[in-house]
Formats: structure tokens, C-alpha cells, sequence
């Protein structure tokens, strides 16, 4: 029963990153998610107790993927950095997931927000320590870690702006190649 709980929040989840990314967070109704997912208001809110609830579903998901490449992570600053951005666009851009809610810390009323802006911090801190790691043992030019990761961040969150599902590259292609870009970016 848990298991199939938790399958139809991830439909709910997939259909609600449909209709944000139409109508934006803000714009998006509980009413047009219902919709989406196939289910009446009502039934929605067996799941979900409203919209905010759904966005912390989205980061939380979100950054429990990123957070579990981070410890899966194995060999030098260089994989480690690589498969750490592949798996951050993985979790923006697979059935969607991820999407824009998971930019959107600030659409969280406050007593969510302090929860995931730690969390967010903490996989922040992470990949900057790889970045950090990297250019203590040479494997990476000196500079700043906490700007290059940050720009970093910036590169792969951006693609859930920009992509399309029907669009030349597959989310498999994307990774790879802007993983490649930015790890190459450090040498």
C-alpha cells in the first residue's frame, strides 16, 4: 500500500511540474493539477494537503538525488565532479521531476523554506568541497571554489528553463555533454 502511495504522489509530482512549467508556480491551481494528474480536487488532497506541499515533495526528491550522487561519488575530483553534474541534470530533466519547482525554494511559505535552504546549502557545500579537493591536488586550475561552483549550480539548473522533452538532445546527451564542458572548463 506504501509503495502505491508513494508511485501516485510521483504522478502527481510528474503532473504538477507539467502545469507549472505552462503556467508557472504562482499562476498553477491545485484544480489544474487534479486535472492533470486524472484524479478530481478532492482525491488530490488524500495526497498532497495543497500546492506548498507539493513543491517541498519536488525539492525534497530532488535533493535527496543530488545528495545521493554526492556519496556515491568515487576516484578523483575530476569523476566525482563529472558524475556528480550528471546525476544534478539527471534529477532537473528525468520524467520531469525536478524541473522549475526545484529553483523555486522562495515560493515555500517560510517554515518550509529554512528546511530546504539548508539542504540545498549542505549539497552546495559538497560539490564546492569536490571543486575545492580538485584544485588543492592539481587536478583543477586554482581559483575560487565557491564562484566556480556556483556558476556551475547555474549551468545545470538553467536547463530546466530550457528543455524540451521533444527537443534534439536526449537528457542522457545533456548530461554528458555539459558535464564534460564544465569538468574540461577547470583544467
Amino acid at each position: 500500500m506504501r509503495q502505491r502511495n508513494e508511485a501516485r504522489r510521483l504522478d502527481i509530482l510528474r503532473a504538477a511540474a507539467r502545469v507549472f512549467r505552462r503556467h508557472g508556480i504562482a499562476a498553477a491551481g491545485m484544480r489544474e493539477i487534479a486535472e492533470e494528474a486524472g484524479l478530481s480536487s478532492g482525491n488530490l488532497y488524500h495526497y498532497f494537503s495543497g500546492k506548498d506541499e507539493i513543491l517541498l515533495f519536488c525539492q525534497e526528491r530532488s535533493l535527496a538525488r543530488m545528495q545521493a550522487a554526492v556519496a556515491a561519488a568515487s576516484g578523483g575530483a575530476t569523476a566525482r565532479l563529472r558524475a556528480v553534474l550528471r546525476a544534478h541534470v539527471h534529477s532537473m530533466l528525468d520524467d520531469m521531476e525536478g524541473t522549475t519547482a526545484h529553483l523555486d525554494v522562495e515560493a515555500l511559505p517560510a517554515r518550509m523554506r529554512a528546511q530546504m535552504i539548508e539542504r540545498r546549502d549542505a549539497y552546495e557545500r559538497a560539490l564546492r568541497d569536490i571543486v575545492a579537493d580538485g584544485m588543492r591536488q592539481g587536478e583543477f586550475a586554482r581559483g575560487d571554489a565557491g564562484l566556480v561552483t556556483r556558476a556551475m549550480l547555474g549551468a545545470v539548473n538553467w536547463t530546466a528553463r530550457w528543455y524540451r522533452p521533444d527537443g534534439p538532445q536526449s537528457v542522457d546527451e545533456i548530461a554528458d555533454g555539459l558535464a564534460d564542458y564544465l569538468v574540461k572548463g577547470l583544467a
